[in-house]
């Protein structure tokens, strides 16, 4: 039986482009596949277009609500052997359960690439749906965007006008204004750099290092 499966990762880590490479395995072995997107992604409007330039324009544009169930029988007539869904943060939940029915009632295999988290480490309206969803969920790693870091990402920063910040619509596509960039970052990056930078942390007193005994048992002597 065909499974769903939900590739993700911080910005910049490569997603667009494993899904370009997948789509051209595929085709590259005779097979046919069908590439979509959100409609909400406005970034390269009808295509996907990875960081390194690498562009490809989708079967179709998914809208906000669409039924993509009604897919699942056209794409079986037409022997898809793959279909490939980017930007999938963008879905809702009903799309993701739909697009799981047609890989359990269908037999096509459905790969999803995307975010899993916002800028305020927050769930995604698809991607939290395909955490529980998805038969595989594989972490595409990226490392912090940190001059000089080199740890894994875990999370994106978003920056308006040079500065990291935590407020605003969860929804700002990347490279749609000069002022908006993201930047992938790990925990401790996102921390000092976005979600405690502007908090007044109180610690108070540190707790006294406690001292733990060993049990005592029946027999055992006093040290």
């Amino acid at each position: 039986m065909a499974s769903l499966s939900f590739r993700y990762g911080a910005m910049n880590c490569g997603k667009t482009t494993a899904l370009l490479q997948v789509a051209h395995n595929y085709e590259e072995n005779g097979l046919q596949v069908i590439v979509i997107k959100s409609e909400q992604d406005t970034k390269g409007e009808d295509k996907i277009v990875s960081r390194l330039g690498k562009e490809r324009k989708v079967d179709f544009l998914i809208k906000e609500n669409e039924n993509l169930l009604l897919y699942g029988e056209v794409w079986k007539q037409e022997r898809i052997a793959c279909v490939l869904v980017d930007e999938a943060e963008f879905l809702t939940e009903q799309q993701v359960i739909d697009l799981y029915r047609i890989t359990k009632y269908y037999d096509i295999p459905i790969i999803c690439y995307g975010l899993k988290t916002t800028f305020k480490n927050e769930d995604f309206t698809g991607s939290g749906p395909l955490m529980r969803w998805a038969d595989n969920r594989d972490e595409i790693i990226n490392i912090c965007g940190i001059k000089g870091c080199g740890k894994k990402a875990k999370f994106q920063g978003r920056k308006e006008n040079g500065v990291f910040v935590l407020e605003g619509k969860d929804v700002v596509i990347d490279g749609s204004s000069d002022k908006i960039e993201y930047v992938p970052l790990c925990g401790e990056h996102y921390l000092s750099e976005v979600y405690d930078k502007d908090r007044e942390l109180d610690l108070g007193k540190q707790p006294k290092q406690l001292v733990i005994k060993p049990p005592k048992y029946r027999g055992m002597k006093d040290a």
